[in-house]
């Protein structure tokens, strides 16, 4: 059986071999908080291993988080210059491959569903191939190992090193940024632990007016972006003001139609995702790979798209979920 706990231990071993390579960089002005940081990634993908099983306690991988923190938020990161072509060679390889660029990336979606669909039942002295409840996940493991494989295949390249090097320069161009979500992430399950719903839900019953539909679906919608834009993720924002407004007030008080208020008022909170620079992977990352001189451009472009959309989900859910 293939377990998906393989490939976080391939994760781990791919930042650690990466934050080897920070270390030996004299090009990286920060090169051993870069080191410290991503080492400290890799080796918490190992420890967990051990956290799951119960053989080791979980507050180091804690304190490891708050180290990278503060590493990010002290911006002892940095990036080294990258041994790679030049812009010349890349667009005349660029010319010279044409579409055949996009065969490594669509491999990875391709090999991730055969994985979910047809792998996942296959069996082998009736013990399952893929780890049962992991195959998604396996899948996109797999299917990154293929992709690599096919891209070296599509390049002609044949040293492995290649690919780890310049993925440590996407990594370092990406920096702190590309974990952020996922620590908001688990801020979103701190907050649902912590009953803020809850509260929210007790500080709207007195604030909002009583029958007032418009009202409650502006401060469900709003409340999604707002939230969104603090915790950068529609996810983690959504038990909070669907706990605190969208089920308790629009669904059992005013009785809304329940896809129609939950599907639009998702939709609100991604109008947050569009304003804030704590939803990193969509504004703060692209800005950095494209090498974009204003960090926040991308959200000053969006911000008003995002400030349209947001009128637009609140009519919706008034006028169709009632």
């Amino acid at each position: 059986m293939i377990k998906s706990e393989w490939f976080y231990w391939l994760v781990g071993a791919v930042f650690l071999v990466m934050a080897i390579q920070m270390a030996f960089d004299r090009t990286n002005p920060k090169r051993y908080g870069s080191t410290a940081f991503w080492g400290l990634l890799g080796i918490s993908f190992f420890y967990s291993t051990w956290v799951l099983d119960g053989s080791a306690p979980a507050e180091p991988l804690g304190v490891a988080a708050l180290v990278m923190i503060c590493l990010g938020g002290f911006n002892l990161t940095g990036k080294g210059v990258p041994k790679t072509t030049d812009e010349k060679q890349r667009v005349a390889s660029a010319a010279r491959l044409g579409n055949k660029l996009f065969v490594p990336a669509l491999t990875i979606p391709v090999v991730a569903v055969l994985c979910a669909v047809l792998v996942a039942k296959w069996k082998i002295g009736g013990t399952p191939i893929l780890e049962k409840g992991s195959e998604t996940i396996l899948g996109l493991g797999i299917g990154a190992i293929v992709a690599l494989v096919v891209g070296m295949w599509v390049l002609r390249e044949r040293k492995v090193s290649v690919p780890i090097h310049e993925g440590r320069g996407l990594l370092e161009s990406m920096g702190w940024a590309l974990l952020l979500p996922q620590l908001l992430a688990v801020l979103g399950a701190i907050f649902q632990a912590a009953g803020v719903g809850t509260q929210v839900g007790k500080i709207t019953e007195k604030i909002l007016p009583g029958g007032q539909v418009l009202a409650a679906v502006a401060l469900y919608c709003v409340g999604m972006a707002v939230f969104t834009m603090i915790m950068g993720n529609a996810f983690a924002a959504f038990p909070v003001m669907t706990a605190a407004v969208g089920w308790p007030v629009l669904i059992e008080q005013m009785h809304g139609n329940i896809p129609a208020v939950l599907a639009i008022g998702m939709l609100a909170g991604f109008c947050g995702t569009l304003c804030t620079p704590m939803a990193a992977n969509f504004n703060l990352v692209p800005a950095a790979l494209l090498e974009l001189k204003d960090t926040y451009g991308p959200i000053k472009v969006q911000a008003p798209t995002a400030g349209v959309l947001l009128v637009c989900n609140i009519l919706l859910i008034y006028f169709f979920a009632f």
